[in-house]
């Protein structure tokens, strides 16, 4: 997987950083696809300044309903059926989601020539591909917020091809049916069981995308372990108190959240507008000095998994 970051500033865009957008590319060998974690106003025309084109979305995450986070979405969405696209679309997201698409629609005489589905969520497991599964959580912000943790499902161990056949096994549907930790009958009347010859089974990726939120109960259950979490920060340890009266994190409690969740990498974004690049590095180090592994998002940036 690999995160290719579309907009990072918190509420209003900058000269250098657009509001809201995070693209998450599923990089699979044989079900590939592209994902997209909130959509902000402009979010289209960043997209055009990456190799990704909107008719490849496969599905889109809103966190919350507030403008920075989905005011691009109704253009996106006319945009990808203007260009002749027939690909189905889903998007996730709280209770409005519906009432937004479908007013923003209407009274702009738009329409989508793809299948459309939008699933208004709550709490809780909320997609299993077969390859992976995405579960939400609640955050704490003052209108209905998310959070979203993608987890791969662990791989099959490689077989031990070498073994097989050493006992007799004939390379061919069988090897298939024993990756698959399936058993098999010979034809000599030998049962020979999968597991027996699998390594131990490779972990799958798991990331953490995060709302806008304040410090809350479910933040360390989203978060716990995973590869990568992807967090807000929109104001500086010293302003941390107005931060949280907004429902937003400081450098240092998205830091201590990383710590203590034992993730693997911290990567931040949502910054307010009120910083320049000196002022982005300066909330870096803040965050740095709780948890090293963190690293700064910034327009157009690409963090693999």
């Amino acid at each position: 997987m690999e995160f290719i970051f579309l907009g990072t500033s918190a509420g209003v865009p900058t000269r250098s950083r657009n509001v809201t957008a995070i693209l998450l590319n599923l990089q699979h060998p044989t079900q590939p696809g592209l994902w997209l974690f909130d959509c902000g106003e402009g979010t289209q025309h960043q997209m055009l300044s990456t190799a990704f084109n909107p008719g490849k979305l496969e599905r889109i995450f809103i966190s919350h309903l507030h403008g920075d986070h989905l005011f691009g979405l109704p253009g996106l969405l006319c945009s990808r059926s203007m260009a002749g696209n027939p690909h189905p679309l889903t998007i996730y997201g709280p209770k409005g989601l519906r009432e937004f698409t479908e007013t923003a629609l209407r009274l702009s005489g738009s329409w989508t020539d793809y299948p459309l589905e939008i699933i208004e969520i709550t709490a809780g497991e909320i997609l299993d591909d077969g390859l992976r599964k995405v579960t939400a959580y609640t955050l704490e912000h003052p209108l209905e917020c998310y959070g979203y943790r993608v987890e791969e499902h662990d791989k099959p161990g490689a077989l031990d091809a070498k073994a097989l056949k050493a006992a007799g096994v004939k390379p061919g549907p069988h090897f298939q049916d024993l990756k698959a930790g399936k058993s098999v009958v010979l034809e000599d009347g030998r049962r020979i069981h999968g597991a027996d010859y699998l390594a131990a089974p490779v972990a799958g990726k798991s990331v953490a995308i995060f709302g806008d939120t304040s410090p809350c109960a479910g933040a360390y259950e989203l978060a716990k372990g995973v590869d990568v979490m992807v967090h807000e920060t929109t104001l500086e340890t010293s302003m941390e108190e107005k931060a949280n009266s907004r429902g937003h994190s400081s450098t240092r409690q998205a830091a201590l959240l990383a710590k203590e969740a034992c993730v693997g990498r911290l990567v931040i974004t949502h910054i307010s507008s009120r910083y320049d690049a000196e002022g982005c590095r300066r909330m870096l180090a803040e965050c740095q000095a709780i948890f090293p592994a963190t690293e700064l998002a910034y327009d157009f940036a690409v963090f693999t998994v």
